[in-house]
């Protein structure tokens, strides 16, 4: 398939949100915009034009602003100064009738929705409790929660205060939770006695404890009975009676969340977003490029731990249904999450590129009448994704990939519902992102591989990290390679015809013999191969002056590491990516190691085969099995031992 996987039809194109929009500015703003990549280039040209069309488009209830853009200096810009507004203003101007919350529970569990109306009252309550309990502007309220209403309710309630809301899924361990929500000095942690996964009940009853005595700055916790357990010493959840919502104007700089990275270079950094700045790239977002409306419902299958839970959030603020679920998407089936979007009818469904590979290995053959757009995020999406997906979904359902990040809780380059999609490729820079790749001298470049720059701000990019005086640790993070654009860690391809190939994190390329090449090209071609489950390359750097390029995969259920399989394995890798980066070796282990998030640990486990230690490359807390990561510390022993 040499072509497009996925054209839009004349009708969509002429349907769409984006559609809209370019026909409203056109009135409005008098450019001569015929297409999307004249849209985008308008967008990012006159960024304050741009950004002030979208205040006006969407209606921001706020009150006026001086200036769109004071400064664009990056770090450090300065937007729609004078305005104040509050996120939870732009969720309830939608209540009507109608589902604005569906909580879905693994089979077997009772599924529950909330209308407008009782999502609002129940909001007005939780409010009325935190500020009962003395939380006020600026205090921190923190969640140890699973996906459920409860973590949207609290969310919003404690957004309607002024006050911050952070929050990790109960997948994660006490210790990493700590070592997140603690840097708050939160007032009150909102958690659950447990939830359900695999079909069976998760007690986390423990955890809260541990919680509760390494966090002092706790006055008060607040637990959902998920599971029906009881916990001395703690308040019950509880959205009893009626009161009034009153929502809290702040201005448009004001912390709205603290989002946590993944903690597997050190610390966790806590990235803080404001009112404003989420509010407006949301629905910037969700409108014109996930083509999301009032009718649609919007489930993506995530955690309170990552960015994509507040992504689906935002569904709220154009209107749509959203769908809270907490199980195993391939429980008790491997298409369970399949099953569930068909019976709830979702029309946008997010899930994973590793989901995507499972299903299409299981043998899984989704129907979905009703689905429009398949977002995919988390890691590259390989070819075949493409591929599999336009053959069981049909010419009717757009995969939609995209790359962001929770530095932004946005993506730099997604869909758009009037652009075709090509296999491995992401169709467009998004809406107001400057999106470029740079060479190592700085310059743009197309057709070739560069660094993933963004050369103008961006509403959502962080207001700060938490607990960094003179913004030093988020400068450095950001804008220290090139100064004054934000340098993300991604390598990419701009291509001629305007879409974005990804193909890994910068920091953990492969470049042998000077020629470089992206970690998700060797994934593409390696995990399709029926007999791999997963697998990881690095390219690591000896101290003797060499390059040591290994391979190590997880066979499939059943399947032994062969000298014929290693064979099978490098002439795909020689034919289908490129014969300069067959790997030295090819070597089996158990499992390879995540993020909470479900990112490979590539750059950890590179320094690992450098000869350093676990403590000094990572926080095992924040990974999925920290067991995995002594595989990697073995070898490189090894390794040593043997080197004269």
């Amino acid at each position: 398939m040499t072509g497009p996987v996925w054209i839009p039809s004349q009708a969509a194109v002429d349907g769409s949100n984006v559609e809209r929009y370019r026909r409203w500015l056109s009135v409005h703003e008098g450019p001569d915009l015929p297409d999307y990549a004249a849209l985008h280039a308008w967008s990012v040209a006159e960024p304050a034009r741009f950004w002030g069309s979208l205040w006006e488009y969407f209606d921001i209830l706020a009150t006026p602003y001086d200036e769109v853009l004071a400064s664009a200096e990056m770090p450090g810009a300065r937007w729609f100064t004078g305005s104040a507004l509050n996120y939870v203003d732009q969720v309830f101007r939608h209540v009507r009738e109608g589902t604005a919350v569906i909580d879905e529970p693994e089979p077997g569990g009772a599924g529950r929705r909330l209308s407008w109306s009782e999502l609002r009252r129940q909001v007005a309550a939780v409010a009325n409790t935190l500020r009962g309990l003395g939380v006020e502007r600026g205090d921190r309220v923190v969640g140890y929660l699973p996906n459920i209403a409860e973590a949207v309710v609290a969310f919003l309630a404690t957004a309607s205060l002024g006050a911050i809301w952070s929050s990790c899924g109960q997948d994660y361990s006490a210790p990493a939770a700590v070592s997140r929500l603690g840097q708050l000095t939160p007032k009150v942690l909102i958690t659950a006695d447990g939830y359900r996964y695999n079909g069976k009940a998760q007690d986390r009853r423990e955890a809260i404890t541990l919680l509760r005595n390494e966090i002092p700055s706790l006055t008060a916790t607040i637990m959902v009975s998920r599971l029906g357990l009881d916990l001395p010493g703690v308040t019950p959840w509880s959205v009893d009676g009626d009161h009034p919502l009153t929502v809290e104007p702040v201005p448009f700089d004001h912390p709205l969340w603290v989002l946590f990275s993944s903690g597997t270079t050190g610390k966790p950094k806590g990235i803080v977003h404001g009112h404003g700045g989420v509010v407006l790239e949301h629905v910037k977002q969700v409108s014109l490029h996930l083509d999301l409306r009032a009718e649609d419902t919007f489930l993506w299958y995530t955690s309170p731990s990552w960015m994509m839970w507040n992504f689906q959030v935002a569904g709220l603020l154009v209107g749509a249904t959203i769908v809270c679920h907490d199980g195993n998407p391939g429980f008790p089936t491997p298409g369970a999450l399949w099953d569930l979007a068909q019976r709830l009818e979702v029309t946008i469904l997010g899930t994973s590129p590793a989901y995507l590979q499972a299903s299409e290995k299981a043998g899984v053959h989704p129907s979905l009448p009703k689905l429009r757009t398949l977002g995919a995020t988390g890691s590259v999406v390989p070819p075949t994704a493409y591929r599999w997906v336009a053959t069981e979904l049909g010419s009717e359902v757009a995969l939609a990939s995209t790359s962001g990040g929770t530095d932004v809780v946005t993506a730099f380059a997604g869909a758009v519902p009037t652009a075709p999609i090509w296999a491995g490729e992401i169709s467009v820079p998004c809406l107001g992102v400057a999106l470029e790749a740079w060479d190592a001298q700085g310059r743009s470049v197309v057709d070739e591989v560069g660094e993933l720059v963004v050369t103008q701000p961006m509403p959502s990019m962080p207001l700060s990290f938490w607990d960094d005086p003179g913004g030093h640790r988020y400068h450095d993070a950001y804008f220290a390679h090139y100064p004054g654009v934000w340098r993300h860690g991604d390598w990419i391809t701009i291509t001629g015809r305007g879409t974005v190939a990804v193909h890994g994190r910068s920091d953990s390329t492969l470049n042998r013999n000077g020629v470089r090449m992206g970690s998700a090209d060797i994934y593409a071609v390696v995990e399709k191969l029926p007999e791999i489950a997963e697998s990881l390359v690095i390219g690591a750097e000896q101290p003797d002056g060499g390059y040591w390029m290994p391979l190590f995969v997880v066979p499939a259920n059943g399947i032994e590491l062969t000298d014929e399989l290693v064979e099978k394995i490098k002439a795909a890798i020689r034919r289908d990516a490129s014969p300069r980066h067959v790997p030295d070796d090819i070597i089996a282990v158990r499992g390879i190691p995540h993020t909470r998030t479900g990112k490979k640990l590539e750059v950890p486990v590179k320094r690992l085969l450098q000869g350093a230690e676990v403590a000094d490359v990572v926080d095992p807390q924040s990974v999925d099995d920290a067991s995995l990561l002594d595989v990697f510390a073995d070898l490189s022993s090894r390794r040593s031992r043997r080197s004269p």
